[in-house]
């Protein structure tokens, strides 16, 4: 995990998280890139490394369309990965009362 983080750009997690609703992430991996089975796979709070991010942002292997450095231009992935970076951890589900 301190790879991940020591591998990102200095990037602004607030931009990242507008580029990630007006790019469309959200569509397919929801607005707080929960991600959904049928869609999109979860994608935050723990993301993959940058490296390993932006390889599959710009030529995907599964059915997500490929973003190319002019649709999302690296400036604008490093904010998108910084939002990821920035979401909470969900709660631990024995501290949920109605799930114990």
């Amino acid at each position: 995990m301190a790879l991940a983080q020591a591998a990102s750009p200095a990037a602004d997690a607030k931009n990242g998280r507008r580029l990630f609703a007006a790019d469309g992430c959200y569509q397919c991996h929801g607005y707080e890139a929960q991600g959904a089975t049928p869609t999109g796979p979860r994608l935050g709070p723990r993301p993959i490394a940058f490296a390993q991010f932006q390889k599959y942002v710009r030529t995907p292997t599964g059915q997500m369309p490929p973003y190319t450095v002019k649709s999302i231009p690296d400036k604008d992935l490093a904010d998108i990965y910084a939002f990821l970076q920035s979401l909470p951890a969900p709660p631990d589900p024995s501290s949920i009362p109605a799930l114990r």
